[in-house]
């Protein structure tokens, strides 16, 4: 419970920010994340096939 606390009192700061940041560091951001995310599904979907052989 205290770590779900500590991560949306993190999102309220990132957002903060984000509000105040220049579109184009937002963008690039959200690239980041976005290509973060795609990584770690493309290596989820790998992970399970395999374990279920």
């Amino acid at each position: 419970m205290l770590i779900l606390v500590a991560a949306l009192m993190l999102l309220g700061v990132v957002l903060g920010t984000v509000a105040h940041a220049p579109l184009t560091v937002t963008a690039a951001g959200a690239a980041v994340v976005a290509l973060w995310l795609a990584v770690f599904a493309v290596r989820e979907r790998h992970r399970r096939r395999s374990q279920a052989r």
